[in-house]
């Protein structure tokens, strides 16, 4: 028996029970490291992908918004070589809208295509515009708009949209100048004859135009005495504009923009108003808004901006500085930006 258990050693055990491997045995990882790699790699790709989408919305929040807005004129019947009559354009995805087209438009526009490089503003891309109402200096800019982008080659007419009264104006000013196209279409110029033809669109209150790009709606303000004076809303894929046109104070501003990113609203001093005479105040005080009651109106609409233009003012004055102290005065803490021929916003 002692003999027995000499020949079976504990060495002679454990190499029954633990074999030499064959090189053809393949290595078999743990399931758990497996798993442990699959779930790192995922993770790894969530961080990734949260960092991209970061990325991408700093980079969105730092980008310009695709609308514009263009202030092509500021100016008012008062003649200052410095300010062209009342324009304002909407630029979006490289089509220009324009509201109203006082003296010295279609220079300014190109003004603001050749050193702003905006090129929906080179004058022959302006096909639609908008009249908020009558008033000369206003309107004074038509037949230019009319005919010097035409001889620049606009590719048709331009589509006129304003209160009624429009039409007329418009069949009037292309009967007074009827020998000027005869001459440059069927003369040596050659010129396109479908260029020189202004389609005039009557509007009311409501949604006057859509597009692809914009949404512009038109309503009611109270400029005076004129029957039809129209401020207007236009609405892109991502800005909200309101521009008054000329307007004493009214409800429907604010109304209208309610929050809206821009609000472009006319303006005069107080420090200006009481320096003219009585009938002059008289005036005034029914046909425009004064900085305190633009602060009571800019108070009521929120806008992220306020933006003054058409401002009135004495000729003496930092026009810039006596506006915003006078509507701070009044209580309006908001943004507040004083306009000048060609800022863009």
């Amino acid at each position: 028996m002692r003999s027995l258990f000499k020949s079976v050693t504990l060495s002679d055990f454990e190499g029954e029970q633990r074999p030499r491997r064959s090189r053809r045995t393949p290595r078999i990882r743990p399931f758990r490291c497996r798993f442990r790699e699959s779930s790192r790699n995922k993770w790894f790709l969530v961080f990734l992908a949260m960092m991209s989408i970061c990325t991408t919305s700093a980079a969105l929040a730092q980008s310009p918004p695709k609308t514009q807005v263009v202030i092509l004129g500021t100016g008012t019947p008062i003649l200052d070589p410095d300010r062209s009559g009342p324009s304002v354009a909407v630029v979006v995805n490289g089509a220009a809208y324009l509201v109203d087209f006082g003296p010295g438009v279609v220079r300014r526009a190109a003004a603001a295509a050749r050193d702003k490089k905006i090129t929906a503003l080179t004058p022959s891309n302006i096909k639609v515009v908008f009249a908020t109402h009558l008033h000369s200096d206003h309107t004074a800019g038509l037949a230019d708009l009319y005919l010097s982008p035409a001889v620049e080659g606009r590719p048709g007419p331009l589509e006129l949209y304003g209160p009624p009264g429009i039409a007329d104006m418009a069949r009037h000013i292309q009967a007074a100048y009827v020998k000027d196209v005869v001459v440059r279409t069927q003369g040596l110029e050659r010129g396109n004859i479908k260029a020189y033809r202004i389609n005039a669109h009557e509007i009311h209150p409501g949604i006057v135009y859509k597009d692809s790009n914009v949404t512009v709606r038109a309503f009611a303000v109270a400029h005076g005495t004129w029957d039809y004076s129209y401020g207007y809303r236009f609405d892109t894929a991502d800005r909200s504009i309101v521009i008054s046109g000329d307007t004493g104070p009214t409800g429907q501003i604010a109304r209208a923009c309610h929050g809206c990113d821009l609000l472009l609203h006319e303006v005069y001093s107080l420090a200006w108003f009481n320096s003219r005479p009585p009938a002059r105040q008289r005036y005034h005080s029914r046909f425009h808004t004064s900085t305190a009651e633009l602060a009571k109106i800019a108070t009521q609409a929120q806008p992220k901006m306020l933006v003054l233009y058409h401002q009135l003012f004495r000729p003496t004055d930092d026009v810039d500085a006596v506006l915003t102290q006078e509507i701070r005065q009044a209580g309006y803490s908001g943004p507040i930006s004083s306009a000048h021929d060609l800022d863009i916003y």
